[in-house]
């Protein structure tokens, strides 16, 4: 009598093309933002397109928030992305969209902030600064803002074993 076994594997590699496809979602977020708001530019969505794709691809991304800031805080609309890995796990690869039009943003100014994950810190200042020069703008350093209001987790973009976990930004109100 024979007995026969069988397994299977399934590795995923993650590619440029797994970091566009995430990041183009970014935009497209990014470009529904411009047409109630004005804000972004087309120039600054296609810079903040280009930067997520490369420390997404790299694993160097923690945490990036796009919006309007008024006294120092994020207000609504703005948009908070966190990465993360899917560790083997599956995550749903929602369609872009659903930002809210209407929101005050009289006084306030469009602004990013971004923090970097453990794998950039454990990079030595010369790798770094090489990784930098390829990025399409500098950023400086600065106090992370607060929130008028709360974080709603909305989205998630998904794409070769990594994940965008979206969360918009909402006023008590």
């Amino acid at each position: 009598m024979s007995s026969f076994s069988f397994t299977e594997t399934e590795s995923s590699t993650f590619t440029v093309t797994h970091a566009r496809h995430m990041a183009a979602k970014v935009a497209t977020d990014l470009k529904r933002m411009q047409r109630f708001y004005d804000q972004p530019s087309d120039s600054m969505i296609a810079q903040y397109e280009a930067e997520v794709t490369e420390l997404i691809k790299a694993g160097y991304l923690a945490t990036v928030t796009y919006g309007f800031k008024k006294d120092g805080k994020w207000i609504e609309p703005t948009l908070r992305y966190t990465a993360r890995d899917l560790a083997d796990a599956s995550s749903d690869d929602n369609d872009p969209g659903r930002i809210r039009a209407g929101a005050n943003i009289s006084g306030a100014r469009f602004s990013s902030y971004l923090t970097y994950s453990s794998a950039w810190h454990r990079l030595p200042q010369s790798q770094r600064d090489i990784f930098e020069a390829k990025l399409p703008f500098t950023r400086n350093n600065a106090e992370e803002p607060g929130i008028s209001g709360y974080l709603a987790n909305d989205r998630t973009y998904s794409s070769g074993g990594r994940a965008l976990d979206r969360a918009s930004v909402r006023s008590f109100s």
